[in-house]
């Protein structure tokens, strides 16, 4: 790579359906000069998340991508120059930095990072995916030992934390995942009771199986179907966390959510909270401070799905969206 060239992903056209290849370009631009209280930074990884489909229908907690403009996304990186107080040439830093080698951001938009080895693990199990699954289920779901948890896409980046933190606080874990392979891995791997392969079709029934006596807590990542059929048997005073819909992302969102939920949040009590990572970072130290603890004690394993090459991330994204990754997956820039 060249020194003066900056490589970028720009998204050209929203799809309308389902996202392809044909929606990005690779494209070549000067690298930018950090302004007053900006600082360059080198990317390194870039963090893949279902959020990045999303932003792409509008405006969420951040705003839409348009057309013709560099891809969104978050990442870690090195700086590079700086022309702001508190962060140096070195440091490492996360932030909304886009689908690109350079990006010039104001410093009060980058969080400064530990110098931690690997630095993967800075997106994944110490980064959005371990503090979003750390607070959603310890603040919002509340477990208690001896409670059954249930969480989908538990797999992915953020599903797979939480089962390994409700082991940890002593739950009973039932894991929604698609396909044998990562069903097996779950209960093999990382300790869950049981796994529920949802492309067996046959979900409520295997669900009850795994769980007899009910959900406790249920980790929602995938709206749907699957919540309606999680919702039928939570139990009295069940708390869902909600918190993503991916089977709504990618292409023509399905017409229902899940039926009777009025009814059945009155009878059993039940409370149904959605959250944004971002509200929690006052307590981030005390939760880094945690799951640093635990993975060093081996109670909880890293998974990472790292791709090599910008040009790869539209590619890699798509894979997401469709479930190819077990673990974090991310690019290598």
């Amino acid at each position: 790579m060249s020194d003066t060239v900056n490589r970028q992903v720009l998204l050209v056209e929203k799809p309308a359906g389902k996202l392809g290849p044909e929606h990005f370009k690779m494209a070549k631009a000067t690298i930018p000069e950090p302004k007053d209280g900006e600082v360059l930074v080198r990317l390194r990884y870039i963090s893949l998340d279902a959020a990045n489909r999303a932003w792409m229908h509008g405006a969420t907690y951040r705003a839409a991508v348009e057309a013709n403009t560099v891809m969104a996304g978050g990442g870690i990186g090195e700086v590079v120059s700086s022309k702001a107080p508190g962060l140096a040439p070195g440091d490492i830093v996360f932030g909304d930095t886009g689908w690109q080698d350079y990006a010039a951001v104001p410093a009060k938009h980058l969080t400064k990072m530990p110098k931690v080895e690997p630095m993967t693990h800075l997106l994944s199990v110490y980064g959005i995916a371990g503090l979003t699954a750390y607070f959603g289920l310890l603040d919002i779901g509340k477990p208690k030992a001896g409670e059954t948890v249930v969480v989908s896409a538990a797999a992915g980046s953020v599903g797979s934390i939480v089962g390994q933190i409700a082991k940890i606080k002593g739950c009973k874990v039932v894991g929604i995942a698609g396909g044998k392979d990562k069903c097996n891995w779950l209960t093999r791997e990382l300790g869950f009771d049981a796994a529920v392969d949802y492309k067996d079709g046959a979900v409520f029934k295997a669900l009850k199986a795994a769980a007899p006596n009910g959900i406790d807590v249920y980790f929602d990542n995938v709206g749907g179907d699957i919540l309606e059929a999680c919702l039928s048997q939570m139990n009295n005073r069940g708390r869902i966390a909600c918190c993503g819909a991916i089977s709504q992302y990618d292409g023509v969102p399905s017409a229902h959510g899940p039926r009777g939920v009025p009814g059945l949040i009155v009878v059993k009590r039940l409370i149904m909270q959605g959250f944004i990572v971002m509200d929690f970072m006052d307590q981030r130290d005390e939760a880094l401070s945690d799951l640093q603890s635990w993975v060093a004690s081996g109670k909880l394993k890293v998974q990472e799905d790292v791709i090599n090459g910008l040009e790869n991330t539209p590619k890699a994204l798509i894979g997401l969206l469709a479930g190819e990754n077990r673990g974090k997956r991310m690019v290598k820039v």
